[in-house]
This record gives C-alpha cells, structure tokens and sequence, in this order.
C-alpha cells in the first residue's frame, strides 16, 4: 500500500522533473542562420537599423514643415516600422538543438542532482516507515505507558543484563559490616537510623534493590513526617535497580513528591525520563527546559538535560538554542538572592527560604556533601520550627560522618545552636 500511496507518485514526479530539465538543456539557443549559438548581430545589421531609425525621424521633420501630408506620413511610418522588426528579428538569435557538449552536461547534472537527493533522503530519511499521524502516535504512546512491566521485572532483567556494570569489589571488612548491619535490623525492625545507614550503603555497593527496600522502610517509620528528601532517595534507587527505566510503581512515587513540592528538580527529572521513554520526547522537552532554565549550574540532572535537549527540541519540531551554562554554580543563595528577600513581605521570604532549604536538602540526599552543608540544613530547620525533621537530619548526619570526628563536631555544633545537645 506504502509503494502505490507515496512510492510510484514519487518516482513519477522525478522522473517527469528531471526529464524537463533535460529537454531544457537538449534545446539551447543557435543563431536562425545556422550559426554558433551566442553569436551578436554583426555590423551590417545594426547600421541597417539604425538607417530606419533616422528615416523615422526624418518623416517626423518633414510633417512638421508640410513636405509629405498626414495620410502618406503615416503610410511611410507603418513600413518602415515594419521593416525596422524584420531588421531586428533576422540579428537575434533564435531556438535550436544546443552543442553536444552542453547536452551531455546537462543530463549530468540531472543525474547527479537525483543521485544526491536519494542519497540525502536515505541518509537522513526514514525511508519506507509507514505514516504515522499524531493521533496514532499519541495512542501508541499511551500503550507503551500502560504496558510497562512492574518493578521486579524490569530489576530482574536488569540484573541479567551485559549492559550493567561490575560493581566494584569492596573491602572484606566493610562486606562483613554490612551483614552484620543487615543481621541486626532482622530483629530491630523500628531502627529507623539503621535503616538509613543500610540503604545508604546497600547504594554504594550497587545493590539498588536493597537500598530501594530500606529506604522504603525508612518512610514508613517517618510515616506522615517523611521528608520529601526521603522519597528522593526512594525514587533515585528504584530508578537504579531498575536499569534507568521509570517503572510504574517508581513513577507513583515520583507523583506523590510532586504532590508535595510541585517544583521538585529531581521528580520533574525522572517525570520527563518517563516521558521519553513511552513515546512522548515533546512533553520531555517541555518539562526539562523550565527544569533547566531554573536549575543551577550544578544541579545534578542539568549535565543529561544539556547533553540531550536539543535533540528533543528538534524530535518535537522546535527550535531551540542551548542557553549558555551560566558561570555561577553557588550552592546558597546569591547577592542578588538576599538584595530580593530584603524587599519581600515575610510570607514570600518564607517560601524562598523555604525552597532553599528543601533545595539543599535534596542535594545532601542525591549527592551528598561537607559537613558544613549538613550543619547549615539541621540550623535552618531549627530556625523553621521543623524540630522533628532537624532531630532526622542530625541522626543521619551523625551516621554519615561517625568516623570523622573533626567533621562530627560541626554537626554538633550545629545541633547545639538547634537545642538538640546541651
């Protein structure tokens, strides 16, 4: 059906076109004498012409002083006029069959122009792809979202992939740790800080199924209190256990975080991941390009988002530049930042206080980061009034830095401006 829909008419179309072309160079232009084509009109015929041009003149001037009446003037002008065209059309070229040399070069260049054309089309083309209107794109989209397998097949076919890498070997000493930390919490089911130190770890082994679960543990000891940093760290593993694949069940909890925090970078991230890979790279171009325009240089989806969106923007049919990375990669907030918050009432400077933190809270738990970092967050919560948060924080920065006792100081320093240590 593809080859009688567009196929034959294609062709044909060419092959009339070229065969226009052709014919255009077979009859080029030759002298009506038999002359070579492009020759001017010689001396004689241009002093012939100009002898009936003057004697058009000379009829002018010899009415105006009453030697040749009007009846016999006009006479005379009509033939002279007549024989004047003659003049001019026997000195001008006329049609004929061009020199062999420009008929071979003409067809080719036909042939060549044609050559080129399919050569192009099969390159950059989707030669016999079989049309597909939006609507029918659209519907098959939503069938590649409804048809995604569950959590545990796709961490299944992941595990028993080539593509995934070897984690590396780790100390015998820090294996033995961990199954005596994954013994303990067998019979500590409410070790809400152990918890987190295996899910953490159970992460940096590779095993992203592991930390998947404990961190799904984690959340159901904060219950209702689980920080939205929490479920982060839940989405990131079940994405990573799961190959990079958004599975049904890692994006219920990427919609609950942004139930919470509509603006959350990294939900919008995995959200426009989804997107992409069920069909939809035109709503993944919009989600990541707000996400892009307001993220800072070191946010950790920006270096992807960079890397990919211009070949988005072109699948989605828009035009797009990539904007410049801007030079400021600060983790807190700028001069320009705190020059805004002086002019704002005090529930504006709430929200953007309040966004910071949430910012940096979720850096801490994608990336990690300094002591100092720590300590900044477990002060600004204490300053919110978020103490049961704070007292999380501190726990888990306490796990985190329990064998640097020069870094530990500054998160208690930090707890004991909070009121957490006496």
């Amino acid at each position: 059906m593809e080859f009688w829909s567009f196929w034959l008419p294609a062709a044909l179309i060419t092959l009339i076109t070229a065969a226009l072309v052709v014919l255009g160079f077979w009859r080029g232009m030759r002298l009506r004498d038999g002359a070579e084509a492009g020759v001017v009109p010689g001396r004689e015929e241009k002093r012939e012409m100009r002898v009936y041009a003057q004697q058009l003149s000379e009829i002018e001037r010899d009415m105006k002083r009453g030697v040749v009446a009007g009846d016999e003037a006009e006479r005379l002008r009509t033939e002279i006029a007549r024989r004047l065209l003659e003049a001019d059309r026997t000195a001008r070229p006329s049609i004929g069959p061009a020199p062999a040399q420009a008929r071979w070069a003409g067809l080719g260049l036909v042939v060549l122009a044609v050559a080129v054309a399919g050569f192009v089309y099969l390159r950059e083309g989707a030669p016999m792809y079989p049309d597909l209107p939006l609507a029918q794109r659209h519907a098959e989209a939503a069938r590649m979202h409804a048809d995604r397998p569950a959590q545990m097949a796709l961490e299944e076919a992941w595990q028993a992939s080539p593509e995934r890498a070897t984690p590396e070997e780790a100390d015998e000493e820090f294996l033995a740790l961990m199954a005596q930390l994954r013994t303990a919490l067998e019979t500590r089911p409410l070790d809400l800080q152990g918890y987190r130190l295996l899910a953490r770890n159970e992460a940096s082994l590779g095993n992203h199924a592991a930390s998947a679960e404990a961190q799904r543990r984690v959340i159901e000891l904060l219950g209702d209190e689980a920080p939205v940093a929490e479920h982060v760290i839940l989405a990131e593993q079940m994405i990573l256990a799961a190959g990079g694949v958004v599975s049904p069940e890692a994006e219920r909890v990427v919609e609950g975080i942004l139930r919470r925090d509509p603006r959350n970078g990294a939900a919008r991230y995995y959200t426009g991941l989804m997107f992409a890979q069920t069909g939809r790279p035109d709503l993944t171009f919009r989600l990541w390009r707000s996400l892009l325009e307001e993220s800072r240089p070191d946010a950790p989806w920006v270096g992807h988002i960079r890397g990919t969106i211009e070949d988005l923007a072109a699948i989605a049919g828009v035009r797009y530049t990539l904007p410049p990375l801007a030079a400021q990669g600060a983790r807190g907030p700028s001069d320009a930042d705190m020059a805004a918050a002086m002019e704002m009432s005090e529930e504006e400077r709430a929200e953007m206080i309040g966004a910071m933190v949430e910012g940096l809270s979720a850096r801490l738990a994608t990336q990690g980061g300094t002591a100092g970092d720590w300590a900044r967050l477990i002060s600004a919560l204490g300053v919110m009034g978020e103490d049961a948060r704070a007292r999380a924080i501190w726990g888990e920065a306490r796990t985190v830095f329990a064998d640097q006792p020069d870094q530990l100081r500054v998160i208690e320093d930090a707890a004991r401006g909070a009121g957490f240590l006496e």
